[in-house]
């Protein structure tokens, strides 16, 4: 295994072992257990064995090239910052699974909860090792869709639905954001790859573009860190199942914008506009996280508010762009990642031992789990910030910070007096934690007797307990090493002095620390007594609900603005919003016309062939019949549609595109098969469009009629302006150079689809298929529910009877299929399909190719709907198109992919001739695996929506069924 190998396989492992996953049954827990624990444990063993790379400031790199001259390539990176980043995400993760194994229920769906979670873990590690921002960008997208489904794991449950909802709204927003400044970076340094940008922080900063790039890319890690005034998304992802909290709050999800506002510190700290977004933001959350976190009566919500309030305190001491406090900021990330998911853990052993996690309902818990309650303490102590415990020396590092001078302001200046009032603050929701649940009168009516849990599941807290414990008590023989190597790949010659020992002797941050602890103490007494009422929230904000602004700006958005939107430009017809649509376009067209005009050129048209004129008025008439009869015979209109398509590919014929020609022609016979499958769900005329002496159709047709007739001469006009004037040079000299050159193939038109735009093509094959999906989901709500045992007796009779009748269904009995013409139509799917095969073979040389192959196909496929029915084809002819679809984009990735194992490109095609026996040299090209994907793709994509067509016809049971409510009703009802 090369140097990089490994840093690809820590990536991939969790998505393949994901897939796995989802594909076990839901009953095979042990399977799901030992297949998540295995992966996660390999990749953590595959980084920890990668230290030794790092150690002496070594960056590991493997680069794939993607698409070059956009500067997108894949690439992976890891110094001693993102390993130690690695390590903490693979690491509790390997805790979180041995800790879910006990946790979750036997009636849970296990395999997907880890199928998610391993998917997520992939995620994460995608963002902690990407080389490439943009790539970073695209895996940082995907840890808010898992977290997605990681919170709304439960999703009967209301909360859990609704807390993915707003956690997924918040954070993709704010990758959007992200997105955006990237791309500014990009513009800036003229480069994407993570290395230069760190080497051009200078360049960054002194651009005029750096504030609105520094403000897009805080959005996109104030958001996933749950930074004020984004924070409220966090508490309401507590809905998630513990072992997801554990995970996602204490080293992955909300440590995702730490890890990048610490990446990107070189480059964009330092400056004023830093200081005081970053720190204001910091200091806001580090406040009112630790105030919020004292009333909280659930022991989630605690955390949870806690965990906020922690992450603004890394925030702000990144905000005060000292070398020393970047030291501080790294070292509490790693501490805060070990009390708080042993915290998260503990909270979800007393909830799944007692049944609650009522604070108001716990006390003395201490006599019945005391091993569980000693490790909850010392974590509780360890965020506290007590000596001897690894939070205290992060603590004192950024009392240390805060009491410094920075940047002489009133902000500046009373950083102290808000550092210790926080701490003090963490203190009492501590010891909130530790007395109001282990200490006190033992609790009664609790939904079930508390005991200590499995040892197993108790082991990943006593591990990361003895981790707070070693690295409080002998920091310099523990943490030290690792922390050093962080700290240099992060600061590199500007890392100063810092020290780690236990006792700096009677100095300024060991007074605060004191002070802290004694006023945390004085407060949490002087509170028992109003805490004892079990208010519910915390007095003067408790008003102030981020949920609620929260929902009043998506009710806002997204329904009276878009109803206000829908009411001005929307319809329920299809026509009025094709005439907005083709108006905008004119108007789009004439403007630059206006400014800048029209000119012809100097070339001659060549002679009017009159078979060519005839032809072309026989289209027209068809295309105006069509218009004409829209309104009054859909059928007929669709007929002549058919006839100005025939003559279209015709005249690709008469212009020498015979790849152009057979394309048409395949679509047109497909598209007009669904579309007459279609017909009948199009909407009912509205009273006067079928009347031609009514005044209000004439004054519709005449503008249709005005409309069309401009945006057609338009086109004319500019198609013959381009084609009378003398060109340069074109890109087309270099196709036709290079097709069988660099492509292997003479077919110019497919090399182009399959090689030289390869990407372009793999992109619409993938709309393909989901817009075949969408079609299919949008569909099925009305296809009819089949016959069970849930239709009434009289129903299934009075079915049966139907189907003895002459108008009974299409495909309801055997007899239905015998028929000469069905017979004969079945008779030409083997012909059908060896035609679509010559045409996939032949495609890189002469015209065909995957997809006049896979529309081919589908027409055989067709052809048995219509002749045997939809029951019929699908008890003898297993299609699976989704199976089709997917496996096709599958083989034109691996295609792609291919590529990378001999160093070149994604999509760099390779071809030679291969010489077979009794036949002799056969062109060979990797362009025909590509090929077959798209093949693959456009059968499954054109037989779902097929599928989604027919089944409408077939006659339903006349069940009745409840009505969807309306969705601003189900709006009104959430908020």
């Amino acid at each position: 295994m090369s140097s990089g190998m490994p840093l690809l396989a820590i990536v991939i492992l969790p998505f393949i072992g994901s897939l796995i996953a989802a594909m076990l049954r839901q009953n095979a827990r042990n399977g799901a257990v030992f297949l998540a624990g295995g992966i996660a444990l390999s990749c953590t063993i595959l980084t920890a064995l990668q230290y030794p790379a790092v150690r002496n400031r070594g960056v590991l790199r493997i680069g794939v090239e993607w698409i070059p001259t956009l500067g997108l390539d894949f690439s992976m990176r890891l110094d001693g910052f993102t390993w130690l980043f690695a390590v903490l995400v693979t690491g509790i993760g390997c805790l979180v699974v041995l800790y879910a194994r006990y946790y979750m229920s036997p009636a849970d769906p296990v395999p997907r909860f880890f199928a998610f979670l391993l998917a997520f873990m992939g995620a994460m590690m995608g963002i902690v090792l990407s080389g490439n921002l943009i790539q970073l960008v695209f895996f940082w997208e995907l840890t808010s869709l898992f977290s997605f489904l990681l919170i709304g794991y439960w999703h009967h449950n209301a909360s859990a639905r609704d807390g993915a909802r707003m956690a997924l709204t918040v954070t993709a927003t704010g990758g959007l954001c992200l997105l955006v400044g990237v791309l500014l970076i990009g513009h800036i340094v003229g480069s994407y790859d993570l290395d230069q940008v760190l080497s051009s922080g200078d360049q960054i900063r002194n651009s005029p573009l750096y504030l609105p790039t520094l403000i897009l890319v805080l959005l996109g890690a104030l958001t996933k860190s749950a930074q004020f005034p984004f924070h409220f998304w966090l508490p309401h992802a507590m809905a998630a199942p513990t072992p997801v909290s554990a995970y996602l709050h204490s080293a992955t999800m909300v440590k995702a914008g730490i890890f990048l506002l610490i990446l990107l510190w070189p480059v964009l700290s330092g400056t004023e506009a830093w200081f005081y977004i970053v720190v204001s933001a910091g200091l806001c959350t580090l406040l009112l996280g630790a105030y919020a976190a004292i009333f909280q009566q659930d022991l989630k919500g605690l955390l949870a508010y806690s965990t906020i309030s922690h992450l603004g305190l890394i925030t702000l001491l990144l905000g005060l762009s000292s070398p020393l406090a970047a030291v501080a900021a790294i070292f509490h990330t790693m501490n805060h990642a070990t009390f708080k998911a042993s915290l998260f853990m503990a909270a979800g052993i007393i909830d799944h031992e007692t049944g609650t996690r009522d604070i108001r309902r716990l006390s003395g818990l201490f006599r019945f789990m005391p091993i569980t309650a000693t490790l909850a303490m010392v974590a509780a102590a360890a965020m506290a910030g007590v000596p001897l415990l690894n939070g205290f020396l992060s603590k004192e590092m950024f009392f240390a910070e805060a009491a410094a001078f920075h940047i002489d302001s009133l902000l500046d200046h009373s950083l102290p007096y808000f550092a210790m009032l926080a701490s003090a603050f963490s203190v009492a929701y501590s010891l909130r934690f530790i007395h109001g649940v282990f200490f006190g009168p033992p609790a009664t009516n609790l939904p079930r007797t508390p005991h200590e849990p499995p040892h197993w599941m108790r082991f990943p807290i006593e591990l990361l307990v003895a981790v707070c414990l070693l690295v409080g008590i002998v920091p310099a023989m523990t943490i030290k090493p690792f922390l050093s190597t962080a700290v240099y790949a992060v600061l590199g010659p500007n890392t100063p002095y810092y020290s780690l020992a236990i006792w700096h002797g009677f100095n300024e941050p060991l007074l605060m620390s004191v002070i802290a602890l004694v006023s945390g103490i004085v407060l949490y007494l002087l509170l028992q007594g109003y805490l004892a009422k079990g208010v519910e929230g915390p007095p003067l904000v408790r008003r102030l609900k981020g949920q609620r602004i929260f929902e009043r700006i998506l009710v806002e958005v997204s329904w009276r603005w878009a109803r206000s939107l829908e009411r001005l430009f929307g319809t329920y017809r299809l026509q009025p919003q094709l005439r907005l649509l083709v108006a905008f376009a004119v108007v789009a067209a004439l403007w630059p016309l206006y400014r800048f005009g029209l000119a012809m050129g100097s070339h001659q048209g060549t002679a009017l062939d009159p078979a060519f004129l005839l032809l072309w008025i026989v289209g027209g008439l068809c295309a105006i019949g069509a218009a004409y009869q829209a309104k009054f015979h859909r059928l007929a209109a669709m007929v002549l549609l058919g006839g100005a398509g025939l003559i279209t590919c015709i005249t690709f014929v008469w212009f020498s595109a015979p790849d152009l020609a057979i394309t048409q022609l395949l679509v047109e016979i497909v598209t007009t098969v669904l579309i007459l499958l279609g017909l009948r769900w199009l909407p009912k005329r509205f009273e006067g469009e079928g009347d031609a002496l009514s005044l209000g159709s004439r004054v519709r047709r005449g503008r249709d009629l005005m409309l069309a007739v401009a945006a057609g001469s338009g086109m004319t006009l500019i198609a013959y302006a381009v084609l009378t004037r003398p060109l340069p040079d074109t890109i087309s000299r270099f196709f036709v150079e290079k097709a069988y050159s660099e492509g292997g193939g003479r077919n110019i038109v497919n090399v182009i689809l399959v090689d030289f735009r390869g990407f372009d093509t793999f992109g619409e094959i993938v709309v393909l298929a989901i817009v075949a999906v969408t079609v299919f989901s949008l569909l099925r709500r009305f296809r009819p529910a089949p016959e069970s045992v849930e239709a009434p007796e009289q129903q299934r009779e009075q079915n049966a009877h139907d189907s003895a009748s002459p108008d009974r269904a299409v495909g309801d009995t055997l007899s239905d299929y015998i028929t000469i013409p069905g017979i004969i139509m079945q008779w030409l799917f083997p012909a059908i399909g060896l035609v679509a095969i010559y045409l996939f073979l032949r495609g890189h040389d002469l015209p065909g190719g995957g997809f006049a192959g896979g529309v081919t196909m589908s027409i055989a496929l067709i052809l048995q709907y219509m002749a045997g029915g939809t029951r019929w084809v699908e008890a003898r002819l297993r299609v699976l198109p989704i199976r089709w679809m997917g496996l096709g984009m599958l083989c034109a990735a691996a295609t792609g992919m291919g590529s990378w194992l001999f160093g070149y490109p994604f999509l760099t095609s390779f071809f030679q001739y291969l010489t077979v026996p009794g036949i002799g040299k056969v062109p060979a090209a990797s362009a025909l695996l590509f090929d077959l994907g798209i093949f693959a793709v456009v059968v499954g994509a054109t037989v779902l929506i097929l599928i989604a067509l027919a089944h409408q016809s077939v006659r339903a049971p006349r069940i009745a069924r409840p009505p969807l409510p309306a969705a601003t009703d189900m709006m009104k009802e959430d908020v």
